[in-house]
């Protein structure tokens, strides 16, 4: 008897969705940092047991789009809520902003089972976990609750197993030898965006898109080339830096972590070009992935 769904992971902007990923996976596909909309695209992880494949979509945070790139990434999540065996339905229990009732409406309609993971528990009371659970109840009753810590693994081994229990019965819908959906351009990308993210303030990492123009191996290298796209010529300027400082600390930090990811040496090119107000246009945005 083979096993295979696909687990659609959601919730707001900043509930850990991309952290648990990569903690199911035992591998970082999805990058992970404290700002919100961290994630753009909805990213597939495949994981594969001899009689087991789970699909996990990660998706961008639920949000009000304000402009065009926000419109596509909450057009991802839409897609999301139409075509899961199961959903794993994140939320962060720090969080004191009132919760989503799109995604709350959405799942209470879905006739699919979800888990609804209270995630950063390690943050709270034994007393505020009670009432959060009872809360959370009361918004979604036909939801499994499980206190976690994706960033410190806490009860994340017991989600694998409930999965397993949930799935129907199917033949793998990907190669056994396959983990993601995504191409190696697409992890580069990430890679110098997760870069940039951590490393500028303010609007800046926001207007920020990543293209990779070039990507060779030759005798066991990885010649890579990536362009930067920024909306302002100002932003040009700040994302290079004081004699290039700035875009050669996101180049150097980019590479290391892609030379653990591909296991190669990698050699890095990196240029920063204006593509004015990019986030806002449907041209650009199409070019850049978002359909």
């Amino acid at each position: 008897m083979h096993k295979a769904g696909f687990v659609n992971i959601v919730g707001k902007p900043n509930a850990g969705k991309s952290t648990l990923l990569n903690q199911l996976m035992g591998e970082k596909l999805a990058i992970v940092t404290q700002k919100a909309q961290t994630t753009r695209h909805r990213i597939f992880g495949i994981y594969n047991e001899d009689d087991l494949q789970i699909v996990f979509s990660d998706t961008p945070g639920v949000l009000d789009a304000k402009y065009g790139l926000q419109e596509k990434m909450m057009d991802f999540v839409k897609d999301s809520l139409q075509d899961a065996d199961v959903f794993l339905f994140i939320v962060d229990v720090t969080d004191k902003a009132e919760p989503s009732e799109f995604l709350i409406d959405k799942l209470n309609k879905i006739p699919v089972p979800v888990l609804l993971l209270l995630n950063k528990v390690d943050q709270t009371t034994q007393e505020g976990l009670e009432k959060l659970v009872e809360d959370w109840h009361n918004r979604i009753p036909k939801a499994e609750i499980l206190p976690i810590s994706a960033l410190n693994a806490f009860n994340t081994d017991i989600i694998l197993p409930k999965l397993r229990s949930l799935l129907p019965e199917n033949p793998p819908y990907y190669d056994k030898e396959q983990y993601t959906d995504k191409p190696e351009r697409f992890f580069v990308n990430e890679a110098i965006r997760e870069k940039i993210l951590l490393n500028y303030e303010k609007e800046i990492p926001y207007s920020v898109e990543v293209v990779t123009e070039q990507f060779k191996e030759k005798e066991g290298i990885i010649f890579i080339d990536s362009i930067i796209y920024v909306e302002r010529d100002t932003q040009k300027g700040i994302i290079i830096g004081h004699k290039g400082e700035a875009i050669k600390k996101v180049g150097t930090e980019a590479r290391l972590d892609l030379e653990k990811f591909f296991a190669k040496k990698i050699h890095l090119n990196l240029f920063v070009k204006v593509k004015k107000d990019w986030r806002k246009n449907d041209r650009d945005l199409k070019n850049f992935g978002y359909r």
